[in-house]
């Protein structure tokens, strides 16, 4: 399958989700029949390709992005897969202390947020940068200008340069928000939010190419975003 018949794959799959409607449909847009069918600690997690060509990025080398891939990206999947195998056979040992499951549930938080924030990072390139359709357009609702916007986030991201974390454009189901979120690690999900478009400031995520000039990233980043796919989240959210 060619990059761009899975591209249109994924913006189609999202979509259908958003048609569903929010009746038939759990937090995040998944369809209730099948979240309920995926089994607890199935520790089946697999790998997702990446969905453009990585020689072709603007600003981003090849190395580099493949490097976070591979390294980063399927390390967690890996190590979530074990941890969930681990609990799995955790809940059959009634006498496992509470200090040593708990120490398997922090690192199954950890990891489920390294894994689904990865695979939104990742399926956000392959564009030209350009935003538009109703995301952009609700972004200068909420911030009073797309620029607006573009200036918090940016500054969101760069607040956690030299340190660790992520930058998240989220809309809040509860407070009914679009909001660019500052989160340390990949534990750091705000309640009730929905990711549209993330960050990953992580210095693994630039080092390679730009050393510890995090704002050259952050410009190399936003000239990537494939704004088809940022919309397509918006609509699957139920938002537009």
């Amino acid at each position: 399958m060619t990059n761009l018949t899975r591209r249109n794959a994924l913006v189609g799959t999202l979509a259908v989700t958003a048609a569903a409607g929010a009746a038939r449909a759990a937090p995040g847009g998944v369809p209730v029949r099948a979240a309920a069918s995926v089994r607890a600690f199935a520790g089946t997690h697999e790998v997702k390709p990446l969905e453009f060509d990585p020689a072709k990025l603007d600003g981003l080398s090849e190395k580099l992005i493949r490097s976070h891939w591979e390294n980063n990206y399927q390390g967690s999947v890996k190590a979530l897969n074990m941890i969930e195998g681990r609990l799995s056979g955790a809940m059959a040992d009634k006498d496992l202390p509470p200090v040593v499951y708990g120490g398997l549930k922090r690192e199954e938080l950890h990891r489920t947020g390294s894994v689904v924030l990865h695979e939104f990072y990742f399926e956000q390139f392959g564009g030209n940068g350009q935003a538009g359709g109703p995301v952009a357009a609700a972004l200068a609702a909420s911030h009073g200008s797309y620029a607006n916007w573009e200036a918090e986030f940016r500054r969101t991201a760069l607040s956690l340069a030299g340190g660790s974390g992520w930058a998240i454009l989220a809309w809040n189901r509860h407070t009914g928000s679009l909001h660019n979120y500052w989160a340390w690690d990949h534990t750091n999900g705000p309640a009730m939010s929905t990711p549209l478009l993330v960050l990953d400031m992580y210095e693994h995520a630039f080092q390679m190419d730009y050393g510890a000039a995090a704002a050259k990233y952050v410009d190399a980043f936003m000239r990537n975003i494939d704004w088809k796919v940022v919309d397509a989240r918006f609509k699957a959210a139920g938002i537009w």
